[in-house]
């Protein structure tokens, strides 16, 4: 039986920022439209740390039967270290997807959008377990990346917009495309510490597919494009300049990315980037609500 400890470092809290990042965007943006609601807010924060949470185990089951965990540099995976029976971390991982359905039908019911959106919720489910589960995952094709983008950037961001504000702004999808960049860096943080492992077992990671040098780089470029996309908002937003606080924030993570020869050294880089995420969340929610409460 794994600890509560255990469980909690299975559910890889570094992630977590993640989660938090798009909720607080898509709610800034909705403010920037006059229709800021809270309750609206918490429900699609706790979807979208379930679905994280749940994408977590979902891979942590996966790549644990699939044998891919057997040799990890990284933390702690509860499934292939055999902390936890599979069939435990499987039920955790759709426990976790059936509490963020409710909070998701709760939250279209509450903003009176359309029943659609179900649809998406089921889209964001098949593709959490999709990562790394069932015949064909996508996520040994080199393609995981493209959906952290488009569900963790994209989807989250302006799902939490569009549930408060009824309509989105130029504000929420660059927001959504900056949270979705952070979040593919992380994976690619992720992905360049495991290339060794995951060539081993045949995983093509987008990691694996660019090289180790070209990951590495795609890294930086990821961040630096992050932080840039929010100055075009300066127009309408004078105080998002506070947005490029964060460039001597991503100087650390991103030298280690460049120079870390031991695969050891780049799993801070994970930690580091989520809380960049977090940042930049603060910081462009701060940009928006100080440009109209100062205006």
């Amino acid at each position: 039986m794994a600890t509560a400890a255990q469980w909690l470092e299975g559910a890889r809290p570094r992630t977590l920022p993640m989660a938090f990042a798009p909720v607080i965007v898509g709610s800034a943006a909705a403010f920037g439209l006059g229709a800021f609601k809270p309750l609206n807010a918490a429900l699609a924060l706790i979807v979208s740390v379930l679905l994280q949470v749940g994408v977590n185990y979902a891979n942590d089951y996966s790549d644990g039967i699939r044998g891919t965990d057997d040799v990890r540099v990284g933390p702690l995976r509860l499934t292939g270290s055999g902390a936890a029976q599979p069939r435990h971390v499987k039920f955790a991982a759709f426990a976790c997807f059936g509490v963020a359905m409710l909070a998701g039908l709760a939250l279209i019911l509450l903003s009176q959008a359309s029943l659609v959106l179900l649809l998406v919720g089921v889209g964001c489910i098949a593709a959490a377990w999709g990562y790394t589960g069932g015949k064909n995952p996508y996520g040994y094709l080199g393609l995981g990346d493209v959906f952290v983008f488009v569900f963790f950037g994209l989807v989250a961001t302006l799902g939490t917009t569009f549930t408060q504000a009824g309509q989105l702004s130029a504000a929420a999808w660059i927001g959504a495309v900056s949270t979705g960049l952070i979040a593919m860096a992380l994976l690619m943080a992720n992905n360049v510490r495991d290339i060794p492992t995951d060539t081993a077992v045949g995983k093509k990671t987008l990691a694996v597919r660019l090289g180790d040098t070209a990951a590495r780089i795609s890294y930086v470029m990821m961040l630096a494009a992050a932080v840039l996309l929010p100055l075009f908002l300066t127009g309408e937003y004078p105080w998002m300049l506070l947005v490029l606080l964060l460039v001597p924030a991503g100087i650390l993570p991103s030298r280690l990315m460049l120079t870390g020869t031991e695969r050891m050294t780049l799993i801070p880089v994970l930690k580091q980037t989520g809380l960049i995420n977090l940042a930049f969340s603060i910081l462009f929610a701060a940009g928006i609500v100080l440009t109209r409460t100062l205006a």
